[in-house]
């Protein structure tokens, strides 16, 4: 075993394989970016080494200053997490070129699964079944061979970044457009693939694990159905769908994939496949790496993944063959996203204020977070997992609910309350999933009004707030009693803003303390965790501001009656379509604006001419910053 290996990732995967390198009583060296200095893994890591300034290019990405770290601390092996250079078939040579055991397959078996075409092809001659598809340069005509539905795939790289489904070939060139845009900035590489879009899919991928001395085996398969925007949000093992010989013959399936590129480690095979017909498989494509949705396997089969990775990776082989795994119970992984449901699920950002993060009785967190924690646009959205283990499906669910109500995250927006709403819909306690399902009940999920209670408690908070300190003399005017010149009038209490601008007097009983507030409301009482102008419970969290009619009123841009379009996200804009003085039609597409690798398309409101363009591409912004002003065209006249 290894005396010290450098963790080349950061936020929860980094403080995951941290962990297991503290448990095996080998040091763990930690690296960060300017933006992660007090991050919760360099804190938590033996040693920690600065690689340089924010941008993933500069600290992480940069395998020059990753190698150099290893060496300045003696480390011996190099343990990639997932994403950044975990899948990078150069870095894994670096290491090896530079003394170091890359923790991870073989460069080779990086490269061509990394390939996703190039993958199929091997797939396939090793008998594995694969999607009908297409490649670049014929990537049009491929899929008007297919004919709508068809999907596309970068062929660099993986998490649904860069996947478009086209449902209508007449809008094929604008969406290979946003595929390959997409993909060079992910991979850096726009090579697409096509594939035929199977209707109403199931996700289903089984972990392999193989050492350096020809053993594979497979540890059961893990249903990752759930999914938004082609990125997995619930994961669970075992899958309802399969029965013993289904999960069997995909297994050995899968074997023989991992098999085909001589790999070494933990990987994971992926699947589509019909949910009328689950013995109709076929291959995507294989995760060279640990997959974000490890720890159900590890719940499930008792094995620690990244203990496994280490042992291969120094050498030793397998304790036992296929016959000696044995799956035992049900587990279930949410991901916690720094995103607002309410907003499209657009990325979010800020300061962690107030955290709880649910441990024990069945229930595991892995986390990258602490209180003060800053998230930022820069990196994944992705901030936790909850994982819950039950030795029942039904038990793991109601677990995991439990577990994400009891979520606190105040400072930033996430999705924990749309995922534990989501694990309450009929369709998904039944099991009866597809890739699809979120997207269809998405909207019935998603919470936007706002309670009254949460007006209450916010109210009560502010109202505590202003309330003076006892004894001595009080100006009459600083009491929010509601006194005036004139007498003792209704307490009009304050302005607050929750979303949209409203007035609320509180009008029940509250009880305020440092961390929560608890008011009663009609007989029924309702308490909040509370940081700051936060408030939360259940999953859900609201922001609470004073909200100003007079600042509010005033028109941005300074132009009567034109519309001022704001970024609805911090992030960077990557594409600008038009120029000061252009006319546009409405719903034309005007901008891109990226964060934490995810695009939105900013389009004009209405029918007008460009009145002021404020950004240029790579301009970075902040939430709410005017990017551009609209005159609508009756103004014009």
């Amino acid at each position: 075993m290894f005396d010290t290996v450098l963790v080349a990732n950061r936020g929860e995967i980094a403080v995951r394989v941290i962990r297991t390198l503290r448990a095996l009583g080998v040091r763990s060296v930690a690296v960060f970016s300017d933006a992660d200095a007090d991050a919760r893994h360099v804190r938590e890591a033996d040693t920690a080494v600065r690689l340089g300034p924010a941008p993933a290019s500069e600290s992480y990405l940069s395998a020059e200053r990753l190698l150099e770290a290893a060496a300045r601390t003696g480390a011996q092996a190099v343990h990639p997490g997932y994403g950044f250079l975990a899948e990078n078939a150069s870095f894994a040579r670096a290491c090896a070129d530079a003394g170091l055991v890359f923790i991870g397959p073989p460069a080779e078996a990086i490269a061509l699964m990394g390939d996703k075409i190039r993958a199929k092809e091997t797939v396939e001659a090793a008998g594995v079944p694969v999607v009908p598809g297409g490649r670049d340069p014929e990537l049009a005509e491929a899929a008007r061979a297919l004919g709508a539905p068809v999907l596309l795939k970068p062929s660099a790289g993986g998490g649904g970044k860069g996947m478009r489904l086209v449902r209508d070939l007449t809008v094929l060139e604008e969406e290979i457009a946003a595929a390959r845009r997409e993909a060079r900035t992910s991979f850096g590489d726009d090579t697409l693939l096509v594939e035929r879009w199977v209707d109403r899919p199931r996700h289903i991928e089984i972990q392999v694990l193989a050492d350096g001395h020809g053993n594979v085996i497979h540890l059961g398969e893990r249903e990752c159905s759930l999914q938004r925007r082609h990125q997995k949000i619930i994961e669970e093992a075992p899958s309802v769908l399969l029965d013993e010989t289904t999960r069997a013959s995909m297994g050995e399936a899968a074997v023989e994939a991992a098999r085909s590129c001589g790999y070494r480690g933990a990987g994971t095979v992926e699947f589509i496949v019909p949910g009328d017909d689950p013995s109709s498989y076929y291959f995507m494509e294989m995760n060279t790496r640990l997959q974000v949705e490890h720890p159900v396997t590890e719940l499930v089969t008792g094995l620690d993944l990244v203990e496994w990775q280490l042992r291969v990776a120094a050498g030793e082989r397998l304790p036992y063959g296929q016959e000696g795994v044995s799956l035992k119970g049900h587990a279930i992984e949410a991901r916690v996203c720094a995103e607002d449901p309410s907003k499209g699920f657009l990325p979010s950002g800020g300061t962690v204020l107030r955290l709880h993060e649910p441990q024990g009785d069945g229930v595991r967190t892995d986390s990258g977070l602490s209180e003060g924690t800053e998230v930022g646009s820069l990196y994944d959205p992705m901030l936790s997992k909850v994982i819950a283990y039950g030795p029942d499906r039904a038990t793991a669910l109601r677990k995991l609910r439990a577990a994400l109500a009891g979520t606190v995250t105040l400072g930033v927006q996430t999705n924990a309350g749309f995922l534990r709403r989501l694990l309450a819909h009929p369709a998904v306690v039944a099991g009866e999933l597809d890739t699809g399902l979120v997207e269809r009940v998405v909207d019935d999920l998603v919470a936007t009004d706002v309670p009254d209670e949460v007006y209450e408690a916010a109210a009560a908070v502010r109202l505590e707030a202003l309330r003076p300190p006892e004894g001595g003399w009080t100006d009459p005017f600083a009491v929010p009693s509601g006194w005036r010149m004139g007498g003792l009038g209704k307490d009009l209490g304050f302005p607050l803003r929750v979303q949209e601008p409203v007035e609320y007097v509180p009008r029940g009983t509250h009880t305020v303390t440092e961390d929560r507030v608890a008011v009663t409301l009609d007989g029924v009482r309702h308490t909040f965790h509370r940081a700051g102008d936060w408030v939360g419970r259940d999953g859900d969290a609201w922001h609470v501001r004073d909200h100003d009619p007079v600042a509010a009123s005033l028109t941005r841009g300074g132009h009567a009656g034109a519309d001022s379009l704001t970024a609805p996200m911090p992030g960077t804009v990557t594409v600008v379509k038009v120029a000061a003085g252009d006319e546009v039609a409405a719903g034309q597409s005007l901008l891109v604006v990226e964060a934490m690798k995810m695009e939105h398309v900013i389009s004009a409101p209405h029918a007008g001419t460009v009145a002021e363009l404020d950004v240029t591409p790579g301009t970075t912004v902040a939430m709410d910053q005017v990017l551009a002003v609209i005159t609508p065209v009756e103004d014009e006249r």
